[in-house]
């Protein structure tokens, strides 16, 4: 079972497939000192944007952990398994705290999983700006 990197805005079909199921993922931050932080999360892939979206809140360690990586971004990847299929994003991870991104991101989120996430004043949407791509959709 060959791996691959692909082009994050120009993934295969059955790449794009599998980031259209409805799979838990991780998210993996880096903390202050450098040691990874690695939690489950809902991850929505828009190709087309060349960018990942996580809803959460905003006083969470992962945003503590993205914010403390200063203006440039934190390096992230997210990641999904289903059996042999596997799938990574990777890039730059910014959060946004404005409504109509956190609206966008609240829409594909209930997209992808099927359920509205529940009303909260203290959701952010941590962006990942794509730079690579990896896995076996």
């Amino acid at each position: 079972m060959a791996t691959y990197a692909l082009d994050p805005g120009a993934p295969d079909p059955s790449y794009l497939t599998f980031w259209r199921e409805r799979h838990l993922c991780t998210l993996t931050t880096p903390r202050p000192d450098g040691s990874p932080h690695v939690v489950p999360v809902g991850v929505t892939y828009d190709p087309e944007a060349r960018l990942a979206r996580v809803i959460t809140n905003r006083t969470s360690a992962k945003v503590a952990n993205v914010l403390a990586a200063g203006p440039e971004g934190a390096r992230v990847a997210v990641c999904q398994v289903a059996g042999r299929r596997w799938a990574t994003l990777e890039g730059l991870a910014f959060v946004r705290t404005e409504r109509e991104r956190v609206t966008e991101a609240e829409r594909r989120y209930a997209e992808r999983y099927e359920r509205r996430p529940a009303p909260n004043p203290n959701r952010v949407v941590i962006e990942i700006r794509l730079t690579g791509a990896m896995g076996r959709g």
